[in-house]
């Protein structure tokens, strides 16, 4: 029996071997749905395309999307989901994030438009930069530097909306934008440097965990399965968005330590660094649009959600 044969869509996955992207691709598999998966392993991991390989639904393509994508047979849906995303990677490869935000997103736009397919644009709450009005929602404009060290992965991601949105009216592919809020959970990168993967893998390891700033910086985080879920809901829906998809529910960088430290049952203490450069002060989505269209909001409380990453990252 072919994928095809299951009845459901047949859907272009690209980034499937990140964090979001490798549930997103299970997610889809367990609804029916077949996935053509791509990645380059730049900063996704095989161990998250392997977990799915077993799956007769499931298909792999290693490669660069800033290459032209081709896939043979027919596509229903074209999910942009490639783009390293944290802050270790600004300094390490900034050409190549503003590659694959612009060339990348054309290239899979190119792909939607020659299938037919819907095609869904993975934003980001970093287009609001170190926003000015608190809680963003999304007719907020932003407060983003063009030229600071973060502009890398914020503009690229800025320029693949407006790219989304031109093909949108000018070619009439029928698009997607969600924006997504720092998102946690299994298949996390031990070593990307964002707060929640370094304060867990410090804390498990019994070294002090480092706080930059005073730890009075706000974020709110989004468990992955939640992620996914309104992900999908804005997938299927009939809006264009953008949508932001992540948790309301805003917590201080200080008390996330504290969170990890119980939920480890670590010891270890705080140590203090220097704030990095436009790092955002506050950051927390204002969801009103997700509830009044989608019906969705997040359900997995923090603690929760700390606890299940902290044991898969123990299992190793």
């Amino acid at each position: 029996m072919s994928p095809l044969d299951r009845g459901g869509r047949r859907v272009v996955v690209t980034g499937a071997a990140g964090l979001i992207g490798s549930h997103l691709s299970r997610a889809l598999l367990d609804r029916g749905d077949s996935v053509v998966a791509v990645d380059n392993f730049v900063t996704g991991s095989p161990a998250n395309v392997e977990r799915l390989a077993s799956d007769t639904a499931f298909t792999f393509s290693r490669h660069d999307v800033t290459r032209p994508l081709e896939v043979a047979g027919p596509v229903d849906a074209v999910l942009h989901f490639a783009s390293p995303a944290s802050p270790v990677d600004f300094d390490r490869i900034p050409i190549e994030i503003l590659e694959v935000g612009s060339i990348g997103t054309q290239n899979t736009l190119e792909l939607a438009r020659a299938k037919g397919a819907r095609y869904m644009l993975a934003s980001t709450s970093e287009v609001y930069g170190d926003p000015e009005v608190h809680p963003q929602p999304e007719g907020y404009r932003g407060n983003v530097n063009p030229i600071g060290p973060r502009s890398v992965y914020d503009e690229a991601k800025r320029f693949a909306e407006a790219m989304t949105m031109a093909y949108h009216r000018h070619h009439g592919v029928d698009v997607r934008i969600v924006r997504i809020f720092n998102t946690f959970g299994p298949h996390m990168r031990p070593d990307d440097g964002r707060v929640v993967s370094n304060f867990l893998v410090q804390a498990l390891a019994g070294k002090p965990l480092t706080v930059y700033g005073d730890g009075s910086q706000t974020r709110s985080f989004c468990y992955v399965d939640d992620e996914v879920r309104g992900i999908l809901a804005l997938l299927d829906s009939d809006h264009v968005g953008p949508v932001n998809i992540g948790n309301p529910h805003e917590f201080t960088v200080g008390s996330l330590a504290e969170s990890v430290r119980t939920v480890t049952g670590s010891s270890s203490e705080v140590q203090f660094a220097p704030l990095p450069a436009d790092d955002p002060l506050q950051r927390c989505p204002d969801i009103a649009l997700a509830r009044s269209l989608l019906g969705w909001e997040p359900e997995v409380e923090l603690s929760v959600g700390l606890a299940r990453t902290a044991e898969w990252f123990r299992r190793g």
